[in-house]
């Protein structure tokens, strides 16, 4: 019978030299190796001083987005939720009051949103399905944390700081995004 691939070897079936048997040789050739990486550059770096850089297209920690004015983009439609493959987001929807204009765009809003980032996979779904703009994958990791329940982000850990009170932070979370906020 004929093989399908090429890639079959013949294996060497004769016995072993006397050099063979004393594994000098192997040794030798693994202590070259070991020597060898001394003298290359170090693929390690002291992560809090230095940061490597990241590829355009990296998604990290998501955040919810506002406008120039200071109030939320998201006005609770869920197609987010929805696109979300893990099922790692949970919202509720409210009715702004009257009052509240400065608050939210929309009559409707995110009274509660949660993303659990120990289901979240990275994928992007949720941003390439919001309509308003309003949730955005930054340029930053996921922080360590001790228990499980800090890895349940809610709304005011997601929000983009506000613009109008705080143009400095704004400034400084715009510049994490890699994207234009609109």
């Amino acid at each position: 019978m004929q093989a399908l691939t090429k890639r079959s070897k013949q294996v060497d079936r004769r016995p072993m030299t006397a050099m063979e048997k004393m594994y000098l040789p192997s040794i030798i050739k693994g202590m070259g190796i070991t020597f060898s990486h001394l003298f290359k550059k170090k693929p390690t770096i002291n992560y809090p001083e230095q940061q490597r850089p990241f590829s355009a297209v990296f998604r990290g920690v998501q955040i919810l987005n506002r406008d120039e004015e200071g109030r939320e983009r998201c006005t609770a439609c869920g197609l987010c939720a929805v696109a979300c493959p893990a099922e790692a987001i949970t919202m509720e929807a409210a009715e702004r009051q009257p009052g509240e204009e400065n608050l939210y765009r929309e009559e409707k809003y995110a009274a509660k949103y949660e993303i659990n980032m120990l289901r979240c996979i990275f994928c992007g779904f949720c941003e390439e399905a919001c309509p308003k703009d309003a949730i955005y994958l930054t340029q930053t990791f996921t922080p360590a944390n001790y228990g499980r329940e800090g890895f349940i982000y809610k709304k005011e850990d997601l929000l983009i700081p506000n613009p109008v009170t705080q143009p400095e932070e704004y400034a400084k979370a715009k510049g994490t995004i890699g994207k234009d906020i609109k």
